[in-house]
């Protein structure tokens, strides 16, 4: 049972993870983050999918944000971890609403499928996994081959040698945040089998830290079903004046 002081500090620490993984997307296309007190920003656009920026704390202010980003240019959007900003004076629009999630540490690792699960290791293996990720349409290089040193571990799952399902993992200071979460077909509960393959890996390399993430609609029900609690709301404000 998590506790209002524990769901508080890991909504924080998720939301920290989170600008952790989006920092690292950041810099492997040469874009330079930059944390401050109480968020995450980039003075230059980042790449599709990705925020400018990012609050870390309830206390982030709004203003501040949008003063740290290139509002001028198409696709600027914020993502109000706490769903407390109010960013539609400074020209953006509400793009999509989800919840934090977390799943305890030390819980036992849901049944998996049979399918072969594996961590990636070689720059030559991200486009096919890029491909299956953006629903079988050629990718344009979003992931770099730099984010296979850092902290953060690419997950995919195989079926007659084509990848059918993955994730990533990011490996943080108290938290493992996964995202990316993806399951090819039409079956009713590829995305169910998808949570359990992942938190089989994701637990065995990392037993001792919980796992966190945000999702929304039925990807949030498949994930409760595998384990996850909802812990808080986020928002994600696209600039559009």
């Amino acid at each position: 049972m998590i506790t209002d002081d524990e769901n508080s500090a890991l909504v924080r620490a998720a939301a920290r993870n989170n600008a952790e993984w989006c920092d690292a997307v950041c810099r492997a296309h040469g874009l330079a983050g930059e944390f401050g007190e109480g968020t995450w920003s980039s003075t230059r656009r980042t790449p599709p999918l990705y925020p400018d920026a990012v609050s870390l704390t309830p206390q982030a202010s709004a203003a501040d944000l949008a003063a740290r980003i290139d509002t001028a240019s198409p696709g600027c959007s914020v993502k109000d971890s706490f769903a407390c900003l109010d960013l539609e004076p400074l020209g953006f629009e509400v793009l999509f609403e989800a919840q934090w999630i977390c799943r305890e540490a030390g819980r036992t690792a849901p049944v998996t499928t049979a399918l072969r699960w594996e961590t990636l290791r070689s720059a030559a293996s991200l486009p096919a996994w890029e491909k299956a990720w953006n629903d079988g349409e050629e990718g344009n290089g979003l992931f770099r081959p730099e984010l296979l040193d850092g902290d953060s571990t690419f997950l995919a799952a195989r079926s007659e040698g084509r990848i059918v399902a993955g994730a990533i993992a990011t490996r943080g200071a108290s938290v493992v945040g996964v995202s990316n979460l993806f399951a090819t077909g039409d079956a009713p509960d590829a995305e169910e089998s998808a949570w359990a393959g992942v938190l089989t890996e994701v637990t065995g390399l990392w037993p001792g830290l919980p796992v966190v993430g945000y999702e929304s609609g039925e990807s949030l029900d498949a994930a409760v079903r595998q384990g996850f609690t909802p812990i808080g709301p986020l928002r994600v404000w696209l600039h559009t004046a």
